[in-house]
């Protein structure tokens, strides 16, 4: 009887039956896909996230005031005239010319507005020392950036002029330009450095140029069309640079991932003699369905950051969730076809040096050193989940202590920029000065005599109860009936004091003043209120986001295993994972542990969006490897093995691919972790040190470990629970290699079925 007549019931293995006898149409297929995709995203643009709408509460509601009224708020640019000793002050003739000399160079550039000097609007410091001249840059806010570099050139120009002063130019425009200098190219070259890693790595895994092509191949396609696909969806669920590099990231992972798992079957069962086809439909039967159920259960993961809230997480989140799916399905789809057209020509290329392992090791014993690691534990499980688990309890330890805040200028880059060191110095002389926040005043009547009683009454009371230091500066807009005011708060760059002076502002200067006038808003924004806000904000997503992945994770296990305790042990393992990640981050960047090994310094707290976000990923990419594994031991058990040759057998022929997946992943998430950005190294520190523990630790030891010591417990599912639908029934690999003979009678496939 014919392969057509057996009757395959898993997805993925009727996917990749297909694909296999209709090889070109389904290559056509997903190159026109790739090409539809970036050619439709590329015709409708990418929307990108507004940073002022993307809030919720004061910040969301000052920013639609200004959107309504139709204020285009310009870029600020501020110099600071300083003096280099104690003698020279604010009042001496020389400071007086290099102020006059600041004020002409700059508009003689052509490029800024509204100029002031600080002798008009009081904006020199207590001690006199220093002073303030400040301007608007013309045009468009988001785009001063390109214009603001004759401005800077026109400073240093007065600069060189007065030696004996310290003059100095900072703002929006003028930041965005010197980290664009310093790091602009940073992200760019860790991005491109993805691809070659991951394909030198996956060279040395194969030994053969095509093999390691492949992979590769299909997370860049995937990514292609996602990026196509970001645009489209970006005119419903705007997007961000953040979430392409995001994107690119997990895209890189999940699709070398999923194609070298299916690769190294396909290639495992060649080696033990199987033909092509054989070896193809057993892969499709058995990788592609861990494949499947590993995609599910990655992109569930990525949908949590939908519920943040927040725009810039909905944006990564919905991102990640597409490169997920995309990469999935063109695994159990494209790559199927290109195995059957390549057939023994997928080992071309071979690479000298690089032998490869034939015999018996090779198809079916897997790695000796693994071999030998699984031996010692499945001897003494119960020693080694005691000491393995003991272990990552002790690294999770210092997430108890974790503190997360958004990190300022100095904790982000160092001291070594010049920009950051002008910020330094202008919030030691104006406290506050440099992120000042904005109380947006909306009134049926601006001009009325009430309301302008209550902006002066609050001006005075903003310094008076000790929130600011001054100069508050009131702007009034009279046709839009809107006024906004710059409150410099104490505490400046010190964001726990500087929060403390926004609360005063917020819950006592405010109802005393403002808060009395009927039908007047008077919410309150800036940089310190934007990150107090997002920092609540994403506080409260925690428990839904936190509920939700592992809610549905535990069902997707559930279901996919049939298993109760599957089910509960793939959680319980994957949160010690991220609980040990967390240890790590804490211990290295807010302790300081070691974190001259990594070219960090301790900055005292964990950027606060990064624990949220590593839950997220870290979930999703620890189950790829879970799922992978325990798939084969669910294999093996179901073969007729016993449940601890399972484990072993399932754990040492898995050892390879899920080393040369995770050394991938630890190297292109270490390449970000060698950027100069804190949060970066953060962010690429915590995601290489949770991969590799989850890929050696869990998988190697504490899985295997709890696996042996439950027994045929593993598969425990209690009654009440059968009545759920089963989606264990893939053609198993028996099956598969026999398609081409007969169809397995009833009795053969009872005694596949597992016990529960």
């Amino acid at each position: 009887m014919g392969n057509r007549d057996v009757r395959v019931r898993g997805l993925a293995a009727r996917a990749g039956g297909w694909s296999a006898r209709h090889r070109w149409a389904a290559v056509g297929i997903w190159v026109l896909f790739v090409v539809l995709a970036m050619g439709l995203g590329s015709a409708a643009g990418r929307v990108d996230v507004d940073e002022n709408n993307q809030l919720k509460g004061e910040t969301h509601t000052a920013a639609q005031i200004i959107d309504d009224a139709g204020i285009k708020q310009p870029a600020g640019e501020t110099v600071l005239i300083q003096a280099r000793s104690g003698s020279v002050t604010a009042t001496s003739a020389e400071f007086r010319a290099a102020v006059a000399d600041v004020v002409k160079a700059v508009e003689g550039t052509g490029k800024v507005t509204a100029v002031t000097s600080p002798y008009d609007t009081h904006t020199v410091s207590r001690d006199g020392r220093s002073a303030l001249v400040q301007f608007d840059m013309r045009g468009d806010a988001k785009t001063a950036v390109d214009r603001v570099e004759p401005v800077l050139n026109a400073v240093a120009g007065v600069q060189k002029a007065h030696g004996s002063l310290r003059i100095e130019e900072i703002g929006g425009a003028s930041m965005q330009k010197q980290y664009k200098d310093a790091f602009g190219n940073d992200f760019k070259q860790a991005e491109y450095s993805a691809v070659p890693v991951a394909l030198g790595i996956l060279l040395i895994a194969f030994g053969a140029l095509v093999a390691a092509l492949l992979p590769v191949a299909l997370a860049i396609t995937a990514i292609m069309a996602t990026m196509g696909l970001m645009g489209i969806v970006s005119h419903v669920q705007p997007m961000s640079d953040t979430a392409n590099s995001v994107m690119l990231l997990v895209g890189m992972a999940v699709g070398v991932d999923y194609c070298l798992f299916y690769l190294r079957r396909e290639r495992e069962e060649r080696q033990a003699g199987r033909d092509p086809g054989t070896a193809l439909r057993i892969a499709a039967a058995t990788s592609g369905r861990a494949v499947i159920v590993s995609g599910v259960t990655v992109c569930v993961a990525m949908a949590g950051m939908l519920f943040t809230g927040l725009a810039e997480f909905e944006a990564m989140g919905l991102a990640s969730l597409m490169v997920v799916a995309v990469a999935m399905v063109g695994s159990v789809t494209v790559l199927p076809a290109l195995l059957s057209l390549l057939g023994e020509r997928v080992e071309k290329g071979r690479i000298p040096f690089l032998r490869r392992r034939g015999g018996k090791r090779a198809a079916g014993e897997g790695s000796r050193v693994w071999t030998a690691v699984l031996r010692a534990v499945l001897a003494r499980p119960l020693v080694s989940v005691v000491v393995a688990a003991g272990a990552l309890l002790a690294v999770a330890a210092p997430a108890l202590g974790m503190k997360t805040q958004q990190l300022t200028l100095d904790q982000e880059f160092g001291t070594s920029l010049p920009i950051v060191q002008t910020y330094n110095r202008i919030n030691d002389a104006f406290p506050g000065g440099s992120e000042p926040a904005q109380v947006v005043v909306k009134a049926k009547d601006i001009g009325a005599p009430e309301v302008r009683q209550a902006l002066a009454a609050f001006k005075r009371r903003a310094v008076s109860s000790g929130a600011s230091r001054g100069p508050v500066d009131i702007r009034v807009h009279d046709a839009q009936n809107v006024a906004v005011v710059s409150v410099p708060l104490v505490g400046g760059s010190d964001m726990d004091r500087a929060v403390k002076s926004l609360d005063k502002l917020r819950d006592e200067v405010r109802p005393a003043t403002l808060g009395r006038v009927d039908g007047v808003e008077a919410p309150i924004t800036g940089q310190v209120a934007g990150n107090h806000d997002f920092n609540d904000q994403l506080l409260g997503s925690v428990v839904p986001v936190f509920a939700f992945v592992i809610v549905f994770a535990f069902l997707l296990m559930l279901l996919s295993f049939r298993s109760l305790t599957v089910a509960i042990t793939s959680i319980v393992l994957n949160l010690l994972s991220v609980g040990a990640a967390y240890g790590i981050l804490v211990a290295v960047f807010q302790h300081g542990w070691g974190a001259s090994l990594v070219g960090a310094h301790g900055v005292g707290a964990i950027v606060t969006w990064l624990p949220l976000f590593l839950f997220v990923i870290l979930f999703g990419l620890s189950m790829d490897y879970h799922v992978f594994v325990v798939s084969r031991i669910r294999e093996a058990r179901m073969s007729g093995r016993t449940t601890k040759d399972a484990i072993r057998h399932g754990v040492v022929t898995t050892a390879g691919v899920v080393t040369s997946a995770a050394v991938i992943m630890v190297a292109v998430f270490a390449i970000f972790g060698t950027l100069s950005m804190q949060s970066m190294k953060q962010m690429g520190v915590g995601l290489a040190a949770a991969v590799l523990i989850d890929a050696t630790v869990i998988r190697g030891v504490l899985l295997p470990a709890v696996m042996a010591l439950l027994g045929e417990r593993n598969w425990y599912l209690p009654k009440w629970l059968h009545r759920l639908p089963d989606l264990t029934h893939d053609e198993g690999p028996n099956a598969a290699a026999g398609a081409g003979a007969s169809r397995p009678t009833h009795e053969e496939g009872e005694r596949e079925r597992l016990p529960v």
